[in-house]
């Protein structure tokens, strides 16, 4: 018999229960081994009960005036890359020409118009802005400029708290720099990774170390408000002795934020088809990638960061504030503009079209591109704020019985005791904290909070 494992059918990758296993972004598992499916979680429930029947239902959000006192968002989508790394699951693309990106950024804009022009968007101001990817750096100076005079000209962000901007090393050039500070970014977040090149070679990342050496003079000099680093704990290839040595070197580039991210093998990435398809590629399991995880939090923390989420370690004396993330864990309606991009508004939610074609068909026409939707009930949107926010380390219970009028030790009081008798956090009547054990675990902790017919779900 052979030692190879199973390659799966076409049908158990889209439904792993039909393989009889659980699913694990959406089931509480102690699994060692990481498993394909896992996930960091963004959004409750699952993006799986989205539905294209539910659109009527975000229309009819988008041309009411908003529902709550909320804040407002944009999300520009940017899908290009240099190359699609091995782990990536979102939708980009990397063989778009010039001519190509122009067409999908004029269409970005006219999605941007017809929103700006929606009673639930009218006369409102934005909280933030976030440029997301892809690789929002990718594009030109040029058709970065153009984009943003377009799209300010149909929804001003001069008052917003938080422009971000997500960079990949290779990308940028001092004059690409200049032009991204002179929009208004106040945030910039370089997506490092890691500092060994044969393991960025290996998980297919576009850079390579020196360029990012290469532009840390030019946005030191630059002074963006806050410049914050991604890295992989866990990436293929990864040792101690390389992890160690990313995070000396992480600590010598002196940023004002760090975020950790442990690996994950969403469904629809390279590394995930070639292990369901028999690869026996080695990926660290979890034991070794939260050790990795806690180590780094832990050296940051000798150098001066301190905790601002369970990913993220901020520099004393530095703007702590992530205005993006802090927003939409605490409920803020948000357009997200660009193929396949997620909004939220008035407590439904809605996802545009996942196809290049489909976006920019529905563009042409004159329509919001938008392909499937969920409309949440009061239990739902507060069973998403308790477990999006659980992941800042702490929580409390005053901002939930001020927003539900719901004290959330009886909602949830039976499932943060089986936590506690774990170790997992603490609680009182003032709050609920995750204990470090329960940081380093806490995307497979949240499935404990949701309600059954979420458990064991596919998430996406």
């Amino acid at each position: 018999m052979s030692d190879q494992p199973k390659k799966m059918t076409e049908a158990e990758l889209l439904n792993p229960q039909d393989a009889g296993k659980p699913e694990p972004a959406t089931t509480r598992m102690d699994s060692k081994e990481t498993e394909v499916g896992s996930v960091f979680v963004s959004n409750y429930p699952p993006y799986s009960f989205w539905k294209k029947e539910t659109v009527l239902e975000a229309r009819k959000a988008l041309n009411s005036p908003p529902a709550s006192e909320a804040t407002l968002g944009l999300y520009l989508h940017i899908p290009f890359c240099r190359k699609r790394c091995k782990f990536c699951y979102f939708r980009v693309y990397t063989d778009k020409n010039s001519s190509e990106i122009q067409t999908y950024l004029n269409a970005l804009v006219k999605e941007v118009e017809l929103y700006s022009e929606m009673p639930s968007v009218v006369g409102r101001p934005l909280e933030f802005v976030y440029f997301g990817g892809g690789t929002p750096s990718y594009i030109s100076a040029r058709h970065l400029k153009a984009l943003v005079r377009s799209v300010k000209s149909a929804i001003s962000w001069d008052s917003a708290k938080e422009v971000a901007f997500e960079c990949e090393p290779g990308t940028l050039t001092q004059t690409k720099l200049e032009a991204i500070k002179e929009i208004g970014v106040t945030r910039l977040s370089l997506g490092v990774e890691n500092l060994n090149d044969e393991i960025l070679k290996e998980n297919g990342r576009a850079h390579l170390t020196k360029e990012v050496y290469r532009v840390m003079p030019w946005i030191h000099a630059l002074e963006f408000k806050q410049l914050n680093v991604d890295l992989i704990a866990g990436m293929v290839g990864e040792t101690w002795e390389t992890w160690q040595e990313t995070v000396q070197k992480t600590i010598d580039l002196d940023v004002d934020s760090i975020t950790v991210y442990q690996m994950e093998l969403p469904f629809n990435t390279v590394y995930s088809k070639d292990i369901l398809g028999g690869s026996d590629l080695f990926v660290a399991d979890w034991k070794t990638k939260r050790e990795w995880h806690n180590y780094a939090f832990e050296q940051f923390a000798a150098a001066g960061y301190e905790m601002s989420s369970a990913y993220t370690m901020v520099k004393k004396g530095k703007p702590g504030k992530f205005v993006y993330r802090d927003a939409v864990w605490h409920g803020s309606d948000m357009i997200g503009a660009g193929v396949a991009s997620f909004s939220h508004m008035s407590g439904v939610h809605f996802q545009n079209a996942a196809s290049w074609g489909e976006y920019l068909g529905s563009l042409n026409a004159g329509k919001l591109p938008l392909d499937r939707a969920f409309s949440t009930t009061r239990q739902e949107r507060l069973t998403r704020e308790m477990i999006l926010q659980l992941k800042l380390g702490e929580i409390d219970t005053a901002y939930f019985q001020k927003k539900f009028d719901e004290d959330i030790l009886d909602v949830f009081g039976s499932t943060y005791e089986r936590l506690r008798n774990e170790g997992m956090l603490t609680f009182d009547k003032d709050g609920v904290k995750l204990t470090r054990k329960g940081l380093l675990r806490v995307d497979g902790l949240l499935p404990e909070f949701y309600a059954p017919k979420y458990q064991n779900a596919r998430y996406t």
